[in-house]
Formats: C-alpha cells, structure tokens, sequence
C-alpha cells in the first residue's frame, strides 16, 4: 500500500463532474477520481470548516461510528475496474478490524471528518498515475494532464475495443 494525501478537488470542464486529486505522499505522482457532486460538497464542506446546523450524511456516519465505540483505521483505494474505482474502508471494532466496502469518494468524506490515513495499492497506483517530473503548485495543470489523456484514448479507440468476449 502506498500512502496518498488528499492534494485537492478540481473541475474537469468536459465532463462537468468533480475529480479529487490524491498525490503519493513519497512521489510527485497524482490519482485522478471523478466523483459526484455531492460527495464533493461534503468534502470540501469538512475541508472548508464550515459547520451546518444538521448533520449531513457522512456526519451521521462519523457520529455512528464514534457511538458505537469504532474507530476509522484507514482508507484504502483498491482497484479500477470497468471504469468504477473501488475502495475499503478498515473500521477498529472491540472485535477486531473490520473491511467495508465502500466507493472512494464516501471512504474519503470519511477520512476527511476522522483524520484517518489514506492509503491506494501500489498496483493501482502503478497502472493510474500520473506522475509529474516538476512540483505541481495547481491542480487544474493535472485535471489539463487527465483531460489530454483522456483526449488520446478517444482517437485512438475503436468500436470493436468495447467488444467483450462471453
């Protein structure tokens, strides 16, 4: 597992959805996910400071959890399957750890209310990253890079590239 920091939450303009940038905290390298609306209010929400008078949806979380004696040990983004990236969220129960799964972006909402570290597996990392050979000192130069990427793999794909075998 490599360590990651949550480095931000940007605006891919094409495709009108939010992507949180997480960056290895050992490499200048960037994991791009699109997340929802959302989930990326109730994070810079949390990230912002700003206080609501009722408990939004990973506030209840957060309070069930701490209620419950529980703790957040971790976020872990796993995989990218199917163009769906998948995570665990590891809780510490009186009986011991426990894995759930989790889309990323809820693990995060979390992570981001309990302070508890993030973490992506090397192999995700690896084959996903973008990696910079300068500091990155904004955001909206890595969703440019994603969206470039993302420019490349529409010229060069080909209808029979969608087909699956049974």
């Amino acid at each position: 597992m490599i360590e990651m920091i949550l480095y931000g939450i940007s605006f891919d303009v094409i495709g009108k959805q939010p992507i949180i940038l997480l960056k290895t905290t050992d490499a200048n390298k960037f994991l791009p996910i699109w997340i929802g609306h959302q989930e990326a209010a109730a994070i810079l929400m949390k990230l912002q400071g700003t206080e609501l008078p009722r408990p939004m949806t990973h506030d209840l979380m957060t309070a069930i959890i701490s209620n419950l004696d529980a703790e957040v040990l971790r976020v872990t983004v796993t995989e990218l399957r199917e163009n769906t990236f998948y995570a665990l969220l590891t809780l510490r129960l009186a009986g011991g750890d426990v894995d759930v799964d989790s889309r990323p972006s809820d693990a995060l909402a979390l992570a981001v209310r309990t302070n508890a570290p993030i973490f992506a597996s090397e192999q995700l990392i690896e084959e996903n990253a973008i990696e910079f050979d300068h500091e990155v000192e904004d955001s909206e130069e890595i969703v440019d890079e994603v969206v470039e990427k993302f420019r490349e793999f529409l010229n060069n794909v080909a209808p029979e590239d969608f087909n699956q075998s049974a």
